[in-house]
């Protein structure tokens, strides 16, 4: 099966030798994104909250690139420096996502590119 690239403006540019995401048939690979603004290429300014928000939105502008919502995420993985935020990731994901909410993985990391506090990656199905 031939792979295409799935790429967009609207989200961070690849800071690595790799693809904002991969389709597959009709599965999306989506790779990890931090709390980069897509237009600076900065860490987004704030707390928790507000970077848990930018990765959201980030990843989202991927999924939709590739012609899906977040409606059709089937694994949401979710890597955190500070597990104490999980409740705050399962506050805010309740905007972004609605039952039945996809597989997840909640990590706890020891650091992540460019000092952000969370990484998500995903899965998308787009037949789902």
């Amino acid at each position: 099966m031939a792979k295409q690239v799935i790429h967009t403006s609207e989200a961070p540019q690849a800071i690595g030798t790799y693809s904002q995401a991969v389709k597959v048939g009709s599965t999306v690979y989506c790779s990890g994104q931090i709390p980069l603004d897509p237009q600076t290429m900065e860490l987004v300014n704030g707390d928790i909250e507000g970077q848990i928000r930018r990765v959201f939105e980030n990843l989202g502008a991927v999924i939709r690139a590739a012609g899906g919502g977040f409606g059709q995420v089937v694994k949401l993985n979710v890597y955190l420096v500070d597990l104490a935020h999980f409740p705050l990731v399962n506050q805010i994901m309740a905007d972004f996502f609605t039952e039945p909410y996809p597989a997840r993985a909640v990590v706890g990391v020891a650091a992540l590119p460019r000092g952000a506090l969370v990484e998500m990656d995903a899965v998308v199905e787009l037949t789902a």
